[in-house]
């Protein structure tokens, strides 16, 4: 964690109970807590960047729900605690759906339940900074830079390339000798992009069995098969709002080939075994060290798939 402490605010009108929640959330050294006896010296607050608020859900001044509203209007990343007397359910759900992280009802056992949740918080916010250390440190490492080595005209002409994949969501197909460094281009790609937030998902086409890779690719639901004892998402699925890298996509059988590309016009799966299509969104690039357009000539890749995936060609040296 880092040495700004842990600031919690108290939003409560009821002297006694203002206290107490006081009282028993500074018994962790780590929290610094600042209490409110109404909904506007919250607000007005605000600016301090509280990491929690326990918000009593009646105040004198205004609801907590429009408290709720304003505070994630002004930073939505502050988890915010609801406190209440009674348990109301349409209260409830209706919290939740602005933004509430927990309810919380008057009881005995609120000191627990409050010091638990407050820890969950703390912990979820730490994953959530080491999460953005470790994409910041593989963005940096897949930076054009570091991907690929040479400052040769044709690696010049790669990084154009990469740098206006980056900006677009159209799919790239990368071709070149094995061993050339296709998946690093594709990851340079990825990590660069809008998506980079998102699941990078590789697929080698050639080392899965013909008769595994529609599972592998679009998923399965339980008992479509020998051996299926559980439903299984597939790698659409797997990626979605990123990226999906069909390696060696040339080795693809043809008649999977229709397969994909229904899903790529329609932006939709089928799970083995099912029936119910299930959206998918991911960006698509492929490699292959053939030459895609021989592999069209001799009729063993599909030409309108070979349009659709051929977006923006990448060729390494």
């Amino acid at each position: 964690m880092s040495d700004k402490s842990y600031l919690i605010f108290v939003v409560e009108d009821n002297e006694w109970y203002n206290r107490l929640l006081v009282l028993q959330l500074s018994l962790n050294p780590d929290y610094e807590i600042l209490s409110f006896s109404n909904g506007k010296d919250c607000i007005d607050n605000l600016d301090k960047e509280p990491d929690v608020i326990t918000l009593d859900y009646r105040l004198p001044d205004m609801k907590g729900l429009e408290v709720l509203q304003k505070i994630k209007q002004v930073n939505e990343d502050i988890q915010v605690i609801l406190i209440s007397e009674q348990s109301e359910i349409d209260v409830v759900v209706e919290l939740f759906k602005f933004g509430a992280y927990d309810y919380i009802v008057k009881s005995k056992e609120i000191r627990e339940r409050l010091l638990n949740t407050v820890s969950n918080i703390r912990k979820g916010d730490k994953l959530k900074k080491e999460i953005a250390s470790l994409r910041k440190e593989v963005k940096k490492k897949y930076s054009y830079e570091n991907t690929i080595v040479g400052n040769s005209p044709a690696t010049q002409k790669i990084y154009d390339l990469i740098d206006k994949a980056t900006r677009t969501n159209i799919s790239v197909a990368v071709t070149g000798e094995t061993g050339t460094g296709k998946e690093l281009v594709a990851k340079a790609i990825h990590y660069n992009s809008n998506r980079s937030g998102k699941p990078f998902v590789a697929v080698n086409m050639a080392a899965i069995p013909r008769d595994l890779v529609e599972s592998e690719l679009f998923g399965h639901e339980k008992g479509s098969f020998t051996g299926a004892n559980f439903r299984r998402i597939g790698k659409f699925e797997e990626a979605s709002g990123g990226t999906l890298f069909l390696d060696e996509v040339a080795e693809m059988d043809i008649s999977l080939q229709t397969r994909l590309l229904r899903v790529l016009q329609e932006k939709e799966i089928v799970r083995v075994g099912s029936n119910k299509p299930v959206k998918v969104d991911c960006r698509i690039i492929v490699a292959t060290n053939r030459n895609f357009q021989n592999e069209v000539k001799k009729g063993n890749f599909r030409q309108d798939l070979y349009y659709r995936i051929y977006g923006l060609p990448i060729e390494l040296p």
